[in-house]
């Protein structure tokens, strides 16, 4: 019997502790509830006789652990049910021997629908990024495309999983090496500061070995070096020098060679900056018609003689050199009885003009009634004349041209017998060999002068010499 007794104490020590277990989660609890619940209503009630019976709470406490059992049940049913997720822009890892073969062919991402048990998803999403195979390793060089198929890194085992697309068509090509010349490109010139300019640029290597497909090599035009100038450190002339330049293959067509491995170590550019500047000359050029018998007595910029106003440009020397001055455009016309015009003007940059000490200037335009003169000059200009082409009077009868001059009379009379700043041209641009009979044009310094022409003359346009 002792013997009984000793093998039935674990029996009972469990059963204890699940009576405590129960006692303390469940009937408590519910005891506490129905007390509350007593205590509200008050003195005798069908409530309470109902809770008074043997078992009550037992029986009540039973219904709710059951409720709650079947609740964490269809939970984890839920949760070890069979699920599918789509995932996009999957990476694609290709696995071969990349110092012998050029790879054409391979997709950057696929899409891929993974099917499992919804925990199974959970754990897949939770130990890292999924990642799309692609198994060369057995693979060699081919003229023909080989079809392959991608495969999934599965970090659980039991996910199945669906690739789109599942097989893909993979050109390997021998990889071949050449050299090729660098030269370099200006990225960001509008972000250098306006009154600095690029003098030159160094680079530290002139060539550099690219390696891919021999077709890739063939198709390969030039490779750049692209020196940013949007640097902060590019407050002011001097040197600079800038590490690990960015390499870029380009082909005839100007488009990026893809595909094709530029080996070089550290490429660098000595950049020197300077500030180009010049003074030079303000033109101001008059469009439409004043009214008649008006013309220009005087023009000041910002307060100064239009004649002795200048005003300093900056940009590159080679283009510098080539501008004397820079020109305003008024519009005057049905001007004149007025008295004068006043006029904010903001310069266009000339080609190669990179900033302009005085953005924008006012110009004042005063009138007066207009007088006439008459005056020769002797010979005619050509300008815009086609490359490869020269161009000649037929008669050299035709090199003296008569031209109105129309202005104030203090401004006619400064005109001299042999009048200088005044010039009469040909227009010939978009003209071909061949003999054409042209309008004259005159031009001259003076804007407060008009011009009136009426003249034309024969020109030869032949190929030089």
């Amino acid at each position: 019997m002792k013997s009984n007794s000793k093998k039935a104490k674990p029996f009972k020590k469990f059963f204890k502790k699940v009576y405590k277990l129960v006692d303390g989660l469940i009937v408590v609890p519910i005891s506490t509830v129905v007390f509350k619940i007593q205590k509200k209503f008050g003195g005798d009630n069908r409530l309470e006789k109902l809770l008074s019976r043997p078992y009550a709470l037992l029986v009540i406490s039973g219904v709710i652990a059951a409720t709650f059992a079947l609740l964490v049940n269809l939970k984890a049913t839920s949760f070890v049910s069979n699920d599918a997720e789509f995932l996009t822009n999957i990476p694609v890892r290709v696995v071969y021997n990349s110092s012998a073969y050029v790879i054409e062919g391979i997709p950057e991402t696929v899409d891929m629908t993974l099917i499992g048990k919804k925990y199974e998803l959970y754990l897949a999403r939770q130990l890292g990024e999924n990642e799309v195979v692609v198994d060369l390793t057995d693979y060699q060089a081919s003229e023909k495309a080989v079809r392959v198929r991608l495969t999934y890194s599965k970090p659980i085992d039991n996910l199945s999983y669906q690739i789109s697309p599942d097989y893909v068509s993979v050109t390997i090509k021998e990889k071949v090496s050449d050299n090729k010349t660098v030269t370099y490109d200006l990225l960001n010139q509008d972000e250098l500061d306006p009154k600095l300019s690029v003098k030159s640029v160094e680079l530290s290597k002139t060539d550099v070995i690219v390696r891919g497909s021999q077709e890739t090599i063939d198709s390969i035009a030039t490779i750049k070096a692209l020196v940013d100038l949007n640097n902060e450190d590019f407050t002011r002339a001097g040197t600079y020098t800038i590490d690990n330049l960015k390499l870029i293959a380009y082909g005839d067509d100007g488009r990026i060679v893809e595909n094709v491995e530029i080996v070089a170590t550290n490429i660098n550019a000595k950049v020197v900056l300077d500030s180009y500047s010049k003074r030079v000359a303000v033109k101001v050029q008059t469009t439409g018609e004043l009214v008649s018998g008006k013309a220009i007595s005087s023009i000041t910029i910002n307060g100064v003689n239009a004649n002795d106003f200048e005003t300093t440009i900056y940009g590159d020397e080679a283009a510098l050199e080539d501008i004397s001055y820079i020109t305003a455009s008024i519009d005057v016309d049905g001007q004149g009885n007025n008295g004068s015009k006043t006029s904010k003007v903001t310069f266009s940059k000339p080609a190669g003009v990179r900033s302009i000490s005085d953005e924008s200037v006012s110009i004042v335009l005063n009138f007066g009634e207009a007088k006439q003169k008459t005056i020769t000059i002797d010979g005619i200009r050509t300008a815009n004349v086609p490359s490869g082409l020269s161009a000649n009077l037929v008669s050299q009868d035709d090199a003296k041209v008569e031209v109105q001059v129309i202005g104030v009379e203090s401004v006619i009379n400064e005109i001299g017998e042999n009048p200088t700043g005044i010039y009469a041209y040909l227009d010939l641009t978009g003209y071909s060999t061949g003999t054409y009979s042209v309008a004259v044009k005159v031009e001259g310094d003076d804007s407060r002068l008009q011009y009136i022409v009426t003249k034309t003359v024969d020109v030869v346009i032949s190929k030089a010499n």
